[in-house]
């Protein structure tokens, strides 16, 4: 049986203001939010969101975390409740796109969304590299990766969003720090992609 991990202090005031968010405080609402906002969006991204997808997931998340807030109690932290409502949302998701037809896609998608992305900022060029190792990992593994070691929740709280077994996810992230570390090794043995040729 394993103990659970102590609530950090970031944890015990995002779980403080969900509580008084869901007694009707409006500052704790909007402090609840803004403080997990960019958890949830890496989160959906992770899980294989496109970067819009990523937005209007991420809204989902808050919209029906807002609308159950009433039913939170505090139990578990805020953050893992929230994240989990993430994983939901990604899962309704992708049902719901399963079920319907797809649009056709223009050429060359990926060169667009590049484009539009920011240039020159401190890490980019690493946040993409990352990105694209993390994509080759299967999808378990990956959101294990992702909620412990980018989003730093506990392996209890991770197992709790991911509806399964600690020993699980520490399985996970073990094998996906394997798999990453050897894809590192291959990029760096084969070298860059001379792209001017």
């Amino acid at each position: 049986m394993t103990t659970p991990a102590l609530p950090t202090s970031r944890d015990a005031s995002l779980t403080a203001w969900a509580l008084a968010a869901r007694g009707g405080d409006p500052e704790a609402v909007d402090r609840f939010v803004r403080a997990l906002q960019r958890d949830v969006h890496r989160y959906v991204a992770y899980l294989g969101a496109d970067p819009q997808t990523a937005d209007d997931l991420a809204q989902d998340t808050f919209l029906r975390a807002l609308g159950s807030l009433h039913r939170f109690e505090g139990r578990s932290s805020a953050r893992a409740w929230l994240l989990a409502i993430a994983r939901r949302a990604v899962i309704d998701s992708f049902r719901s796109a399963a079920a319907q037809p797809r649009p056709a896609d223009f050429d060359d998608w990926q060169l667009a969304v590049e484009r539009a992305q920011p240039r020159g900022l401190p890490g980019f060029d690493d946040g993409i590299a990352l990105d694209d190792l993390l994509a080759g990992l299967p999808v378990e593994r990956r959101e294990a990766f992702v909620l412990t070691q980018l989003l730093g929740l506990p392996y209890a709280e991770a197992a709790a969003v991911s509806d399964c077994p600690v020993g699980t996810v520490r399985s996970r992230v073990a094998r996906a720090r394997t798999s990453l570390i050897a894809s590192l090794s291959e990029a760096e043995r084969c070298g860059p992609v001379d792209t001017a040729a």
